[in-house]
């Protein structure tokens, strides 16, 4: 989890146009409830690819400073229908993360902080992405990120 946190505030703050790939692709779970949840600051974003572009096109620079990560397994078992159980454990679980720490949206050290708090739900990554290329273990399928001073 902390690789994965380390990342994703790595891609928010530099290399903006992979953010939608740290997402799963949209879907519906039972009972149509859609998915990936993305809640920034009360907003609700429909998918990946629209943090992404809220990021490429609105926000400043930013830099985060990761103050704590923890996390707990929520499922030990997590397989979509349709999807072999063959795999290892350990790309079998769901993880909740709950991160706290510190953003400053400019480059310039001198302007303030804003502390925060960011839950993720993530799942195994089920596309093994191209050949060649080591695809991410796992996927945002729930985000919530609150400034909260």
């Amino acid at each position: 989890s902390t690789a994965f946190v380390s990342d994703y505030h790595h891609a928010l703050q530099s290399r903006r146009n992979t953010i939608s790939s740290f997402y799963i692709p949209p879907s519906s779970m039972q009972g149509g409830k859609p998915i990936p949840t993305i809640v920034i600051n009360g907003n609700i974003l429909q998918n990946g690819g629209a943090v992404q572009e809220m990021f490429e096109s609105q926000m400043p620079l930013t830099r985060y400073d990761t103050q704590s990560i923890d996390c707990h397994i929520l499922n030990p078992q997590y397989a979509p229908e349709g999807v072999s159980h063959s795999r290892s454990a350990a790309s079998t679980m769901t993880i909740l993360v709950v991160v706290s720490g510190a953003v400053r949206f400019s480059d310039d050290r001198n302007d303030p902080e804003r502390q925060f708090s960011e839950t993720f739900v993530l799942v195994p990554n089920q596309d093994r992405g191209p050949r060649g290329q080591r695809p991410k273990d796992f996927l945002i399928q729930s985000q919530n990120f609150r400034i909260v001073v």
